[in-house]
């Protein structure tokens, strides 16, 4: 069986998942290798099965992202699958879990193109720090926290949302201290946890070693995933604690998160084997 993992020509920084999980798969007997999206000569159909991973210039080429993976959907496995690759590229997502009943970080939409006043947009709101980030996005790509009442937010709000949708949030205190945290999830477990610093535009991203998942988080991840559960191969759910210590979706990453396999070995092990299990 042949699996092909796709990245994309010019990665925006090194993938620590990579080179592990083609070497755990080859291991295992299966046929791996790395190839581009955006490559014109890679033929993604003579593999069983293609499994998005470091794809990290869509953000910036989303249509034919998605043309892409429909044309791989069209002639070998994809996964996750093509609905879920086209729902989540948007972080308009977070609408559709708020509207389920799942808590998420209060977030203001602005369309490109719309005045983009943020005093208006924050009126009533009581958020001091706010954070400002591409509504499709990944990593800390023109991602800014700003105080509030900063006019260099309101600049930079408006010079991003002149070229692409952009969101505004609050600026979540907890990822201070306990931290936002990235619950991570293959073949229908959650492995592992990772607590990851704030990151931002021109940062690097830091993450712990491998943690236990809480129980309280184990149940919210739960009710996070379950309506695409049965489809996927990998979820990442980032979550953080609100003032009251509850929890809030920050992002659910179903495309082309970072696993941070090197943090938890059976998370590694069971990656490679539902890879292999499913080509």
């Amino acid at each position: 069986m042949k699996i092909a993992f796709a990245t994309c020509l010019r990665p925006p920084e090194p993938d620590p998942d990579a080179q592990p999980l083609l070497e755990a798969v080859r291991a295992l007997g299966a046929e791996a290798d790395q190839l581009a999206w955006d490559d014109p000569r890679a033929d993604f159909g003579a593999y069983d099965l293609c499994v998005v991973r470091s794809t990290w210039n869509y953000i910036h080429h989303l249509a034919p992202f998605l043309d892409w993976a429909a044309r791989v959907a069209a002639k070998t496995r994809l996964l996750n699958p093509l609905h879920i690759v086209r729902w989540n590229s948007d972080k308009a997502y977070l609408r559709d879990l708020k509207e389920r009943g799942i808590r998420v970080v209060p977030t203001v939409y602005v369309p490109r193109g719309s005045p983009a006043a943020l005093p208006a947009l924050l009126d009533g709101r009581g958020w001091k720090e706010v954070v400002i980030k591409p509504q499709v996005g990944a990593g800390s790509f023109a991602t800014r926290c700003f105080e509030a009442a900063d006019p260099e937010a309101e600049r930079f709000l408006r010079e991003r949302a002149a070229e692409r949708d952009m969101l505004v949030q609050p600026y979540v205190k907890s990822v201070e201290d306990h931290g936002e945290r990235a619950l991570v999830w293959i073949d229908g477990e959650l492995t592992h946890a990772v607590r990851k610093e704030p990151r931002f535009s021109g940062r690097h991203e830091s993450v712990s070693s491998g943690l236990p998942v809480a129980p309280d988080e184990a149940e919210f991840a739960g009710r996070a995933l379950a309506p695409y559960a049965a489809d996927l191969l990998y979820a990442r759910v980032d979550v953080a604690r609100g003032e009251d210590g509850g929890l809030m979706v920050m992002e659910l990453e179903l495309i082309e998160p970072s696993l941070f396999l090197l943090q938890e070995p059976r998370a590694l092990a069971c990656l490679a084997s539902a890879c292999v299990r499913k080509a």
